[in-house]
């Protein structure tokens, strides 16, 4: 068995991934194949799984390349976490809208810096299930790069082979609300669909009852509404949990970041991700190298992430249930066919089985489509090179458009391919 990881210069996420693969005894017969276009990067990443499979004593073979269709070449799984551009494109996603006064504190997912992040992510990915169609068609992608939804969305439009899209967001989330109710994680269960970062827990249950009546208490308790201000509020007016961070969700509808009074009231302390990934990217670098040196060790301890749970079922046939992200086909029947639904999904030998969902409480829904009108129109964009619906995309943002007119989102789309002609070739950048 061969699994292929492309962006593995992404160290902290290659490195829990591997660790996970690792971790299942059934997955230490393979061969991993790392490829990154950063040289550096890639060489610190081999020299780390190299580390832990010596120190283990496994029988894993790792290989690293530059070349991707090297690495592609006869791959069972191909997992995927690249960003087009690394930080520089990102600067311009935050930076230009926040000249017209969006204030994005994540703008990876939806919104101007979204959508773009999306244009410049998509040619790529396309190219990258172009080559699996030749090289390993019956592979399964494993899709990890935000835009998580417009992402999947363009992948199983523009190409033929089998993708998920995988976030670490539903299962992440349950376990953090849990802890927010100090109610044992080990206890609850749940049933969770939506949208990539706006999906809903349908069912949350603490020993198998209905544990809503607890999470309704945050209402009197204002140590911990103050944790999660804009999904306690969602909540409070829409009845259901939400799966993504107070930063991402305040991004997403127009409540919570239209005016800095509104900011401070619900989106504070303030987070920027941009921010986070400039200055922490070296901490993250040194403590792989150190890793990688013997200097600390590598805890054998299982992330979060689906991606290796899904190997290990096919592969063994113990059945696994996750959450994941596919085309819309009936599964949850009040959101568009076709479009990109996180809904859970049985996974075994036979392959993967989305869960039929049918309606969402209508108010979800209505939510929910709101941001599946941009996801669309970006996916449109980026596959046709068409730059209107691009500015269409951005004008139909809930938080772009609660604060601009259509000739001012106009401007700041103009100024955007502006800034991202060198990552954007299919408008003939």
């Amino acid at each position: 068995m061969k699994i292929a990881f492309i962006g593995a210069g992404s160290v902290i996420f290659s490195r829990n991934l591997i660790n996970d693969v690792l971790s299942f005894p059934a997955l230490q017969d393979s061969t991993l194949s790392l490829m990154d276009i950063d040289s550096g990067r890639l060489d610190l990443i081999r020299s780390l799984t190299e580390r832990i499979v010596s120190e283990r004593g496994l029988p894993t073979v790792v290989e690293a390349t530059t070349d991707r269709r090297r690495a592609l070449d006869g791959a069972d799984y191909v997992v995927v976490m690249i960003q087009v551009g690394g930080l520089e494109p990102f600067e311009h996603d935050i930076a230009i809208p926040l000249r017209y006064g969006i204030d994005q504190s994540v703008g990876d997912s939806l919104g101007p810096g979204g959508v773009f992040r999306g244009l410049r992510t998509i040619p790529v990915l396309v190219d990258i299930a172009r080559d699996m169609e030749r090289l390993c068609p019956n592979a399964w992608m494993l899709q990890y790069s935000n835009p998580m939804a417009i992402n999947t969305w363009s992948l199983y439009e523009a190409a033929d082979i089998t993708v998920v899209g995988l976030c670490h967001s539903v299962q992440g989330t349950a376990k953090q609300l849990a802890g927010y109710f100090d109610l044992d994680f080990d206890h609850i269960s749940y049933w969770c669909a939506g949208i990539n970062h706006m999906s809903w827990y349908l069912r949350y249950e603490y020993d198998g009852e209905d544990a809503y009546p607890i999470l309704r208490t945050v209402f009197d308790r204002p140590e911990i509404f103050e944790k999660d201000k804009p999904r306690f509020e969602v909540m409070r007016h829409f009845d259901y949990y939400v799966t993504e961070s107070t930063h991402h969700m305040s991004e997403y509808t127009p409540y919570f970041r239209r005016t800095p009074e509104l900011v401070e009231q619900f989106a504070t302390p303030r987070w920027d991700y941009l921010e986070l990934c400039k200055n922490g990217w070296q901490n993250h670098y040194d403590e792989v190298r150190r890793q990688a040196a013997g200097e600390i060790p590598v805890i054998p301890e299982r992330s979060n992430e689906y991606a290796s749970v899904i190997i290990n079922a096919r592969e063994t046939d113990e059945p696994a249930r996750i959450n994941g992200n596919v085309r819309n086909t009936g599964l949850i029947t009040n959101l568009p066919d076709g479009c990109c639904v996180e809904v859970p999904i049985f996974v075994d030998k036979a392959g993967l089985h989305p869960a039929f969902v049918g309606d969402l409480p209508p108010q979800l829904a209505a939510l929910n489509r709101t941001n599946i009108n941009v996801q669309e129109l970006a996916v449109q964009s980026a596959l046709e090179g068409d730059a209107r619906k691009a500015f269409q995309a951005a004008a139909l943002d809930p938080l772009t458009s609660s604060l601009l007119d259509l000739r001012t989102i106009q401007k700041m789309v103009d100024d955007l391919f502006a800034a991202h002609k060198a990552w954007l070739p299919q408008f003939g950048g």
